[in-house]
């Protein structure tokens, strides 16, 4: 049986914000968006979250939740910092992490002797040698597979721990609303809730055929985790397959004259971060997204191997022509990196040819 932990700092960015800056400890305090109202928050602390604020949710909306929140622009270098210094303290109990994201990972320690090989007292002790070298806090979630790991990390936070035994999986699994089960969005959701299905015990009294019908490949992964059963292993040698950056405007441009300026301002900023994810800029495509007035967005992409600036000026175009009239509020561009095994195939295509 697997032991599995998921780690998952609280609230990060407003909290590194709130720990560099007391000022911020007791307000409202919403990472990203804009002052202007346009853009969108990035996070927030639980302060915030009380009014009803929540991550992705418009600048806005936000406000008019929480009148008196304070927007903080973010630091990402800094967040990107810490983010490896806690890295390293996950290192020194195992090898086997796979990161999520800056700010959460999963570690399987079945095979660790630290703490008589107790998985929750690993957790317990990553947590405090968080707080101790940086004075942030992080809930932990402690279980004998993945998805269930991500479930109870969430379920005592903030700066808590939930652990679910392989005696106690069955039953918590049972009781879980479909919503928590990760890749059941919205639409899905409301999918299952029409059928009648509400919890994975709904789903365990359900035909397996007609939910393979119904939802295809993910049926059976719903299927799978309403029965507690997840095998994936941990992608310790995870890939980053993507780059981008992206801008909302705080009034609505129109013409390719205004969205080229956007474009040329990006490219050196795309450019850094592109180095610094992929030094040998490790290229499969160039893409341009563009959000309208109306919210409805576009993105366009083409195979290009090597960073060509005045490209993304056609990927521009392209995109324009589905504009219909309506403004502009977002332009984003990004490249897809390619994968260790596309880029041996590209050298051995060079080397039989002598050009890509």
């Amino acid at each position: 049986m697997k032991k599995i932990i998921h780690i998952d700092m609280d609230c990060f960015y407003a909290a590194v914000e709130m720990r560099d800056n007391p000022d911020l400890q007791n307000v409202p305090l919403a990472i990203g968006g804009s002052q202007d109202r346009r853009g969108v928050i990035s996070t927030c602390n639980y302060i915030a979250r009380q009014f009803g604020v929540r991550s992705a949710m418009a600048t806005a909306h936000a406000f008019k939740l929480c009148p008196n929140l304070v927007l903080a622009p973010g630091r990402m270098d800094v967040y990107a910092q810490i983010s490896q210094q806690i890295r390293a303290i996950f290192s020194r109990y195992t090898d086997k992490i796979e990161p999520l994201s800056l700010d959460e990972a999963y570690l399987d320690v079945s095979e660790s002797t630290l703490h008589g090989g107790s998985a929750t007292l690993i957790a317990q002790d990553i947590r405090q040698a968080i707080y101790n070298e940086t004075q942030l806090t992080a809930s932990a979630g402690v279980a004998p597979c993945k998805f269930v790991a991500k479930i109870a990390s969430d379920e005592n936070k903030p700066n808590g721990i939930c652990v679910i035994p392989p005696t106690k999986l069955d039953d918590f699994v049972r009781k879980l609303p479909l919503g928590k089960i990760p890749g059941v969005g919205k639409v899905t959701l409301e999918k299952l809730n029409k059928m009648g299905l509400y919890s994975c015990e709904d789903i365990r009294t359900f035909p397996f055929d007609d939910l393979i019908k119904r939802f295809g490949k993910f049926g059976l992964v719903i299927w799978s985790r309403s029965h507690g059963e997840d095998e994936r292993e941990l992608q310790v040698d995870r890939q980053r397959k993507s780059v981008g950056v992206e801008r909302t405007l705080s009034q609505d441009i129109t013409s390719m004259d205004d969205c080229r300026t956007v474009t040329h301002t990006l490219f050196p900023m795309l450019k850094k971060r592109l180095i610094k994810s992929s030094p040998d800029l490790r290229i499969q495509s160039q893409g341009i997204k563009i959000k309208f007035s109306d919210f409805q967005q576009t993105t366009v992409e083409h195979r290009c191997h090597i960073l060509n600036e005045q490209y993304f000026d056609e990927l521009l175009a392209e995109a324009l022509a589905r504009s219909a009239g309506r403004g502009i509020r977002l332009v984003g561009l990004h490249v897809s990196l390619l994968a260790d095994s596309q880029v041996q195939q590209l050298t051995f295509d060079f080397n039989l040819t002598g050009s890509i």
